[in-house]
């Protein structure tokens, strides 16, 4: 009642004992609260089957007799409750009487009653209590623990549920701080109170404002310390334990799916007990992901990197068939565990940042695992696609004015071989998603080289024509396998649609086409142009005495169009050279055509 209290305040003021009375209360609360925190941890107490306390003989060591621990820890668990309700009280009591001195003033001399307190230099009266508060719960648990291991044992083995006693506790004096300001602004129509009803922001106490030089949680929380550490290098043992155990050394293969799945449960057990504090959660967060690390590294360690991890010519190898294993395991961990993280429901963002990083490293080992093969599929996609340039396309229409065969040797061949990859190699693979994003990417690769090379072919006759537009259209079916769907490629498929009607078009239609520049690059276009000149009109490579494969490795190492566009250029002057030197007196009807195209593509890249 702050009336009461204030009127006895007002009695030792005019005794002028009013300072010592205080420090006398606040070192009597102090005085019990240590009584408090000694009998709680008292292992003599604790360990005692009934309340009556006997002395234990000479030399006796108070522990809980063998099969008596549950009741030894729920009585520590009762004992730790209790205190901290007795602890609340006390500072209730504490912030009750700094909040009365603070508002009271003497009616003769209107000076404020704290100041009296704090003149001295003496700080506020809570800060006090509460400083000496914390540093005898940090020494008394200390000396507690260190005496008794049954005591450190609880203490660290449930840590997480101290740490929520303590959470709750300061929860507790948070509200009462808040509860204590509301009823002075409501209870000031009295008398007494009349001259306090604006609330200054300075008189809030330590458990609601923010301090540069003192935090009183972290003052409370100090004396937890030595036992987060010691439940947080357990718990990493504990996540470490199951993978150790499931890559035995000189192991072959990786965990089974119940090995996997019992290493999941101990992530996301670790992280459940975890969630009652964000800065535990963090902290188990950090062992998650060195856990995720330590998977990742064994793992890799199982990975085959010899010749026939990359072999695309047989059935699958020992060496393959144990990587696509690999792959498979670090899939179905990444997977558990995003699930894991994603049903966590008051999960910090800085632990979810932590977790996600260590499985995108996980995700790049998959990667990079695969890779050998998938350069190797890529590869022989090249190569297959080359080898066009063996078949005759120079022939005239037949008089059925369709082509022969429904498609070419080269292309028979190639949607072979990547239906055979598919079934023998990527089929072995559980994460359909991972296979088609770096297979699509292959496709993509596929239709560049596959558009590349026809624009390359050097004669071209009108059968080689309807041929070539009937292989545009097999291309489609030949990397189907590689992805969801052919649609989904987006430039390479539009690209591959829009240069099949341009093998039909006259030179200057294909100069005016909209999808020049817009989803085929101009050097394509040029190139292409080039089969339509007399053999003097050289192509590029030819010009620079290139063989078709030299001159693709130079276009995969200049991609951009400006040393593309300056590699044309050149062919195309040296063509005019050409027929200066032999005084020829016109040009090529399709140089004019190039120039011009030349400059449009030139004038874009400004």
């Amino acid at each position: 009642n702050p009336t009461q209290v204030g009127t006895a305040l007002q009695v030792f003021h005019n005794l002028g004992t009013l300072k010592n009375t205080i420090a006398n209360v606040v070192d009597g609360y102090c005085a019990v609260l240590e009584e408090n925190i000694k009998n709680a941890l008292d292992i003599k107490v604790l360990t005692q089957p009934s309340q009556t306390v006997t002395r234990g003989g000479p030399g006796r060591a108070a522990m809980p007799t063998p099969g008596n621990t549950a009741a030894f820890r729920a009585a520590l668990w009762t004992n730790m409750e209790k205190l901290m309700d007795q602890i609340c009280a006390a500072c209730g009591q504490v912030q009750h009487l700094q909040k009365v001195l603070t508002k009271k003033r003497d009616p003769v001399s209107h000076v404020c009653f704290i100041e009296e307190i704090v003149k001295d230099g003496q700080s506020d009266i809570l800060y006090k209590f509460w400083t000496a508060v914390t540093q005898t719960l940090s020494s008394q648990f200390q000396s507690a623990t260190d005496s008794s291991m049954f005591l450190k044992q609880a203490f660290e083995g449930e840590y997480p549920k101290l740490l929520r006693l303590y959470n709750d506790l300061w929860k507790r004096l948070q509200q009462y701080s808040q509860n204590i300001q509301r009823n002075f602004n409501t209870n000031g129509t009295t008398d007494l109170f009349a001259e306090l009803q604006q609330m200054e922001e300075d008189t809030q106490d330590i458990f609601m404002q923010k301090n540069q030089d003192y935090d009183p949680e972290k003052a409370l929380k100090d004396s937890l310390q030595q036992y987060e550490a010691a439940y947080l290098s357990k718990s990493l043992s504990r996540l470490f334990d199951p993978i150790n155990l499931v890559f035995p050394p000189g192991g072959r293969n990786p965990p089974s799916s119940d090995e996997l799945d019992s290493i999941v449960k101990t992530i996301a057990s670790e992280l459940n007990v975890a969630a009652v504090d964000p800065d535990l959660s963090l902290a188990v967060a950090k062992n998650v992901a060195k856990t995720i690390q330590l998977y990742g590294v064994k793992s890799e360690q199982l990975l085959s990197t010899q010749g026939d991890a990359s072999q695309v010519i047989g059935p699958l190898t020992e060496g393959q068939r144990r990587n696509v294993a690999v792959v498979n395991s670090l899939y179905k961990l990444h997977q558990s565990v995003l699930k894991v993280i994603t049903n966590q429901s008051s999960f910090p963002a800085a632990a979810e940042q932590t977790v996600t990083t260590a499985l995108k490293a996980v995700h790049d080992l998959m990667g990079s695992a695969v890779q050998p093969l998938l350069n190797s599929v890529g590869d022989s996609v090249e190569a297959i696609i080359i080898t066009m340039h063996q078949e005759d396309f120079s022939g005239s229409l037949s008089s059925s004015g369709k082509p022969d065969v429904p498609c070419s040797l080269y292309m028979k061949e190639l949607q072979g071989f990547i239906a055979r990859v598919m079934s023998d190699y990527f089929r072995h693979f559980e994460c359909f998603d991972f296979v088609f994003d770096n297979t699509e990417a292959m496709a993509q690769r596929a239709i560049e080289l596959f558009i590349r090379n026809a624009s390359l072919i050097r004669p071209l006759g009108e059968g080689g024509k309807m041929r070539l537009a009937a292989d545009f259209a097999q291309m489609e079916l030949a990397v189907a396998p590689l992805c969801r769907r052919v649609s989904d490629l987006g430039k390479s498929y539009r690209q591959l649609r829009s240069f099949r009607p341009l093998l039909f078009q006259t030179s200057e239609h294909i100069a005016s086409s909209p999808a020049l520049g817009e989803v085929i690059p101009f050097s394509i276009i040029l190139q292409f142009l080039f089969t339509r000149a007399p053999p003097e009109l050289k192509s590029p490579f030819q010009r620079a005495e290139w063989s078709i494969a030299r001159y693709s490795q130079w276009l995969d190492d200049h991609p951009s169009e400006k040393d593309r566009l300056a590699l044309i250029r050149g062919a195309l002057e040296a063509y005019v050279q050409s027929v200066r030197t032999r005084e020829g007196k016109e040009f090529a009807p399709v140089y004019p055509i190039m120039v011009q195209l030349l400059q449009k593509a030139m004038s874009t890249l400004q």
